[in-house]
Order: C-alpha cells, then structure tokens, then sequence
C-alpha cells in the first residue's frame, strides 16, 4: 500500500495526497529547493517541509538525497534545437556553444554539483537524461550523419566515440578542471584542432585500409 501524507504534516483543509498527486508535489518542492539553493542545499527535512508531507513519504519513492536531486534535475533539463547550419564546423561549433550555456548557468551548476555527487557512477550518470551516453551522442551522430551525405566526411567517421569527442574535451573544461564557463576561443579550438582532424583523418585512414 502506497504511504500517503501523515496527519500531522498535512495543513488544515488540505486533502490527503497518494500516489502521482503526493510524488509529483515532492518533486516539484525539491526543484524549488534546488533552484534556491543547488543541490548543496537540497534537504530531505525542507522538501518534506515545502511538500507538506514527511520525510518517509520522500525516502519511500527516492532512497536518498542524490537520487531525489537526479529525479529533480529530470524536471527542469529541457532540449536545445539542434543547429543546422550547412556545415559540420559550423555546426559543431553551435552544439558546443549550447551545451557551454547549458553547463555555465545556474542549472548547469547544479548539475556539475550532481555529477561531483555521483563521483562517476555509470547507473547515476545514465539517470541524468540529457547526460545519458545516448541523449548526448544523438545530435552530435546527426550533424555527422548530414556531414557524411554532403561529402565532408567519410562514412567511416559515424562512430559515437568519433562523434562525442568535442563534447567530451568540453565536459572535461567543467568537471575535471572546474571551469565556471569555457571560452569560445577554446571551443574554436576543440573544433579545428581535435574533433574536424579526427573526423577527417577516420576516413582517410579507413580508406587505406581498404
């Protein structure tokens, strides 16, 4: 039987919550929690308090405080367009000026603070949607993929680690060095001097082994 709000953390009037109704209440309270205050803020005691439930009610749905900030950042992560700009440069360049807004504003704080939290943890890291191998993969294989049909690369470079590799280089500038935001000189320079040579060079190499 699912736990619902006890009596003494539901205000007067208010009727009683299970389910959907309560689990959608705690969420909504624990993103209000982070958005105030980061994930370093984020108490189980706070959301219950904010919820107006308990905090058994919480730990019942989420067995500790990095899984609830993970079900929380859920809420607010939303997707960018994805650039199509007619060339793969210049659309590489674009994802990754994206995905630097995302990682430099406040909620890309918070999730640089959940990624410290999950210390590299696959199954946790994988929860983060918009982080997960293959949300993070999808766009860069699609700029590729259009970059194969107008000839500036070869097929051979649609590989995810290939594709990845930018984003990977500017993750790193936020997790292991602690940027607060990259440069756009950097991101030009992850472009032309890593992932465009690469993506060149698979081809070219491939090639030759044929």
């Amino acid at each position: 039987m699912d736990e619902a709000e006890g009596p003494a953390s539901r205000p007067a009037g208010r009727t009683r919550r299970r389910g959907a109704a309560l689990e959608e209440a705690i969420l909504r309270a624990a993103v209000d929690e982070m958005t105030a205050s980061g994930y370093a803020g984020l108490a189980m005691d706070k959301v219950a308090a904010r919820a107006g439930t308990n905090k058994n009610a919480i730990y019942r749905r989420w067995p500790n405080r990095l899984a609830l900030g993970i079900a929380a950042y859920r809420q607010l992560a939303t997707t960018a367009p994805l650039p199509d700009a007619g060339s793969l440069r210049a659309d590489a360049l674009e994802l990754l000026r994206q995905a630097n807004r995302h990682w430099s504003s406040p909620l890309g704080a918070i999730l640089r603070e959940l990624f410290a939290a999950a210390g590299g943890a696959a199954e946790l890291v994988a929860q983060l949607r918009d982080q997960s191998g293959d949300a993070v993969a999808a766009p860069w294989l699609t700029v590729l993929g259009r970059a194969v049909a107008r000839g500036e690369a070869g097929p051979e470079a649609l590989h995810p680690r290939v594709a990845t590799v930018a984003i990977v280089l500017l993750r790193n500038e936020f997790v292991v060095r602690g940027a607060p935001t990259a440069p756009d000189d950097v991101l030009v320079e992850i472009v032309d001097e890593v992932y465009l040579p690469l993506v060149r060079c698979r081809g070219l190499h491939d090639a030759d082994r044929g």
